[in-house]
């Protein structure tokens, strides 16, 4: 109820916002001007997870921008769970920011924005090609549209705790799936520490659910977009988390929300959980006890290939009605192709989807003196090799995107680990769900 009262502030305050740069007052002043910008930059991000983050880019980057480029820019933050709700919101009205940042691929808005193929190759020509990752993410193979633009993403390895783990065997980490079973069963048992793995209706779930999927060689669709949800690989995955969840989890998992499994590792209650470093950067301010017990690994291996996802996926959308669409383009190309303020502002969440524009990344994570040890993060280093975007190994398409939001897979794991239903009948009923979204976004010509 408090993210709805703050999502309808916010939005009227966006929405104000070309009245108040019409000279009605504008409510940022930019030092050493007598007078109101002639531009205006309305963006719209998340409240970042590194709180020093937006305040490198609210209080400093973005106001550095502006005095360049003659332009008040105005930054609004919204709580993650509000990204989707205010962008239906800002399209319903025709009107609202002129950058507007989803953490995951957009596609289903894909009608209502801006191609921005010329910001791509802008930024191509000026650091070099981009991931394929950004391109899977933002990219329409039909339409042949770039809906979105990705400057960066944020990895999603494995937090786990050493020092329970090494009572097991495995001082390291688990390097598998099925060590997570064992190993972390073991651990519940002896120790009273669960795994920490969400089987909710939030985004965490959502990552954790397509990454033992993909392990297992199941998938929502092929490389060529076609559904194909129902298969062996997918119900041998459905069979795995029920026994994980019967084995090594507790019931609290089913109501969780997408900061949940941060706080259960930071309390100590958890022993593995899958999550951006944002648990370790926490605990390296708050905890630094705890800090030293939980370390990283990168995706486990399932019967068919160690692979794991994005954690969150930095997409920027620039709306058809935007008032500043130039501006909007030239300050993602801006952005961008300087992203390494960014990345060490973030304290390394954000990875680049242009390589190039951190040249000495694996330099600086082998090595911070926050970490402990201060090699904590240099296990990242490869994490192109491993991590994929929602949708693999196709593009992450509306019908994709609509699944994801609409926690198909999430209730359809949830339903079987919970023992209400059967997984075959769990695996049915989400792939009947399924066929109704590939058929409504085929019939819009989007897929």
């Amino acid at each position: 109820m408090a993210e709805e009262t703050v999502s309808r502030r916010d939005f009227i305050k966006a929405t104000g916002a070309g009245a108040l740069a019409t000279g009605i007052g504008a409510n940022i002043i930019i030092p050493g001007r007598a007078h109101a910008a002639k531009k205006t930059l309305k963006i719209l991000n998340w409240v970042h997870f590194v709180p020093p983050y937006d305040e490198w880019f609210n209080k400093k980057y973005t106001k550095e921008w502006g005095e360049k480029n003659d332009t008040e820019v105005i930054v609004d933050n919204i709580g993650v769970a509000g990204v989707n709700p205010r962008a239906a919101a800002e399209v319903s009205a025709q009107k609202g920011h002129d950058l507007f940042l989803f953490n995951w691929p957009p596609p289903a808005f894909e009608e209502q924005t801006v191609d921005l193929k010329d910001v791509y190759q802008e930024v191509e020509r000026k650091v070099g090609k981009p991931i394929e990752l950004a391109v899977k993410s933002t990219y329409n193979p039909k339409t042949k549209k770039y809906y979105a633009f990705s400057p960066s993403f944020t990895p999603d390895p494995v937090n786990y705790r050493q020092d329970l783990f090494s009572q097991v065997g495995l001082p390291n980490g688990p390097r598998t799936w099925e060590e997570v079973r064992t190993a972390g069963a073991k651990i519940k048992k002896q120790f009273g520490n669960p795994v920490g793995i969400g089987l909710a209706n939030e985004i965490d779930t959502g990552m954790a659910m397509r990454t033992i999927m993909y392990a297992f060689g199941a998938h929502e669709q092929d490389a060529a977009g076609n559904l194909t949800l129902n298969s062996k690989e997918t119900l041998e995955a459905i069979k795995f988390v029920k026994a994980l969840y019967g084995e090594t989890m507790t019931a609290e998992v089913f109501t969780w929300d997408a900061s949940s499994n941060n706080r259960a590792m930071l309390a100590g209650k958890c022993s593995l959980a899958l999550n951006a470093i944002s648990i370790t950067r926490t605990a390296e301010k708050d905890n630094p006890d705890i800090s030293r017990k939980i370390q990283l690994t990168k995706a486990l291996r399932g019967p068919v290939r160690a692979i794991g996802l994005e954690h969150v996926m930095q997409c920027y959308a620039v709306w058809k009605f935007a008032e500043n669409i130039d501006g909007a383009k030239k300050f993602l190309i801006d952005y961008t192709t300087d992203f390494r303020q960014a990345f060490v502002a973030g304290e390394y969440y954000d990875f680049p989807c242009f390589p190039k524009t951190v040249p000495d990344l694996k330099k600086l994570i082998a090595n911070d003196p926050k970490a402990h040890p201060a090699d904590k993060y240099k296990v990242l280093e490869d994490v192109l090799d491993w991590a994929t975007n929602v949708g693999y190994p196709g593009y992450a398409t509306a019908a994709v995107d609509e699944i994801f939001s609409t926690w198909v897979l999430n209730v359809m794991f949830a339903k079987a680990a919970s023992g209400a239903v059967s997984p075959e009948d769990a695996l049915k009923e989400a792939d009947a769900a399924a066929k109704r979204i590939f058929g409504k976004w085929k019939e819009k010509g989007l897929i």
